[in-house]
């Protein structure tokens, strides 16, 4: 609940070195004097810092069970920007648990399998997601209408835009006091950090930044007024250091990626231009049907993005929560997208934290704190393997060794692979909030 205070306090802690505690984001760690006058300061209950798909989720899952939050989002609006993203069946099950699904499933269309093939378009293999796995649901969705479709469920004023947080401080007794960049202060009992790769959250409680992968990928949506021309699989094409895929996303949109070595993340480019020109080099050569999709697709979609991840080793990383601050989604394990697993995970980051922090806040016999090291004992075993998987499958694809390609085509692809068990991870069901 949102409270003014009315009394005037000062509070005085004095952290050691190994405290996560900082003055500034980013800054390195000292002994401090912690000093909030709290006369100024507007506290909160539950507080979750990003509103993307891990922090929009997490807050709908909430609000199912009754605990109200509020979102805290940078952005002056919902950061609808991107592409799609692929949501397998673990993905479907959350979207159905907290009552959005249905409402998505009318827009995108299912797809019903893949298709391999060579850089000079020969077919290498083909698969039918249903012959496979006869529960499995694939779709691809548009970032923008998944966040629009959780934003629009939530109660009115949950998320509180242009709040961009400068300050992270902890107070004696567990809360935590963040700072904008406006000087507005806000003193919460709960954090949940959902505020990306780059979170300012997790560099707070010790987390090292994500590590570039050594592969970078463009990525697009191609619009078809008149309707795409596509079947509804997920097309892959696999050339040396260099691949490329699309997939029907509804009846007028088409996504598309290429992901290719690169020594470097690169400079940072925003002419949306210059990035369909460098896109379409690299692929000049490969089937005309990719080509087409890319001359399809408005300049303004197109986004060129370092792939990255973080690996939680075990004793190694810090955990998943500090007190009452957590992390949930990309800001704690930010994955390569080569499983189609970094929103499917977030999104069962959040039901099963929301579970949790719910029980907590609603009884009397586990502490918020007990059910944040649960959330990560429970989440760990499942995020870390998958998050090396998907590391190890993207630069198996990556390899630019021709012989080591041959074999990859001729050999692994067409005789030995089998999607079956490739799709094992997304066997995670959520029960209806």
């Amino acid at each position: 609940m949102s409270m003014a205070t009315t009394t005037s306090s000062f509070m005085f802690l004095k952290l050691p070195t190994s405290s996560p505690c900082r003055t500034r984001l980013g800054s390195s760690r000292s002994y401090k004097f912690i000093k909030a006058q709290s006369s100024d300061i507007r506290k909160e209950h539950v507080v979750i810092v990003g509103g993307g798909i891990a922090g929009l989720a997490t807050a709908l899952s909430l609000h199912r069970l009754g605990v109200r939050s509020l979102v805290l989002e940078q952005s002056e609006s919902l950061r609808t920007g991107g592409t799609s993203l692929t949501l397998f069946k673990n993905g479907w099950s959350v979207l159905d648990s907290i009552g959005v699904a249905d409402n998505l499933r009318t827009q995108y269309l299912e797809i019903q399998g893949m298709v391999v093939k060579s850089e000079d378009g020969r077919e290498l293999r083909s698969f039918n997601f249903k012959q496979e796995d006869d529960s499995q649901e694939v779709r691809a969705v548009e970032r923008r209408v998944l966040l629009e479709t959780l934003a629009s469920q939530l109660p009115p004023d949950t998320i509180q835009y242009s709040s961009r947080l400068v300050k992270i401080e902890a107070s004696s007794n567990g809360d935590t006091l963040l700072e904008f960049i406006d000087g507005s202060k806000l003193l919460a009992q709960i954090v949940i950090g959902c505020d990306g790769i780059r979170s300012p959250i997790a560099n707070w409680m010790g987390f090292s930044e994500p590590k570039f992968v050594g592969h970078c990928a463009f990525r697009g949506l191609a619009s078809y007024s008149g309707g795409q021309p596509l079947e509804s699989r997920v097309n892959y094409i696999y050339g040396k250091g260099l691949r490329a895929g699309y997939v029907p996303v509804s009846p007028t949109k088409v996504y598309w990626f290429i992901c290719f070595n690169s020594s470097s993340p690169g400079p940072k480019i925003t002419d949306p231009t210059v990035l369909k020109k460098q896109a379409k080099e690299l692929v000049e050569n490969w089937p005309q049907e990719l080509i087409n999709i890319m001359d399809s697709t408005p300049d303004d979609t197109i986004i060129r993005t370092p792939l990255v991840d973080r690996w939680l080793w075990p004793a190694i990383s810090p955990p998943v929560s500090a007190g009452r601050v957590v992390l949930v989604g990309d800001a704690w394990h930010p994955m390569t997208p080569n499983l189609g697993q970094g929103a499917c995970c977030a999104l069962e980051d959040a039901v099963v934290l929301a579970k949790k922090l719910a029980r907590a806040i609603n009884s009397d016999n586990t502490s918020v704190e007990e059910a944040f090291k649960s959330y990560g004992s429970e989440r760990w075993p499942r995020i870390f393997p998958l998050t090396i998987r998907a590391n190890l499958v993207g630069s198996a694809l990556q390899w630019d060794n021709p012989v080591v390609c041959s074999v990859r085509n001729n050999i692994v692809i067409p005789k030995l692979v089998r999607l079956g068990p490739l799709l094992e991870h997304t066997n995670f069901t959520s029960e209806s909030l």
